[in-house]
């Protein structure tokens, strides 16, 4: 899914935000979904038993990113994508959801994300639609992100 929405980005002339080159032949990309599989909560999302997105949750955000952990318990979305082939259908709204009943059955008051603020701002509204506020904006070499929090009661 993740090369596949490599490939869909770069055909709509986005190679800003994940790079032109598929995501298994990125240098720790197949390490990074491994550690994330086993290091945090994986959820796949799956339409007549075929896989058609996948959120990761952690407690915390990546380690590779710049961004501080919240002063309170989390929940973090680490990964969220879906096959483009299947876009429209409100895959990434569902997994959100799932998301968020997932960090009130822990009671954790507070779910962030991050996602890459360039572009139009399209992957920001989408979030905020999905009931999150940005909060901070942050730099990952020149790779512009932005941080959104959603309250969880």
């Amino acid at each position: 899914m993740l090369d596949g929405a490599v490939a869909w980005m770069n055909g709509r002339g986005n190679t800003q935000q994940w790079g032109t080159t598929p995501y298994s032949r990125k240098p720790g990309g197949v390490e990074r979904i491994q550690r994330y599989t086993t290091e945090c909560a994986p959820y796949m999302a799956e339409l007549d038993g075929v896989p058609v997105g996948t959120l990761v949750l952690g407690d915390g955000p990546s380690p590779q990113v710049p961004i501080p952990t919240a002063e309170e318990p989390e929940r973090y979305v680490r990964l969220l994508v879906s096959d483009r082939r299947h876009a429209g259908l409100g895959i990434g709204a569902a997994l959100l959801a799932h998301a968020a009943e997932e960090t009130r059955r822990a009671g954790v008051p507070l779910l962030r994300v991050d996602c890459w603020a360039g572009g139009g701002g399209e992957l920001v509204a989408f979030y905020e639609r999905n009931g999150f506020a940005p909060t901070t904006r942050f730099l990952a070499g020149e790779w512009p992100g932005q941080v959104l929090a959603r309250r969880i009661g």
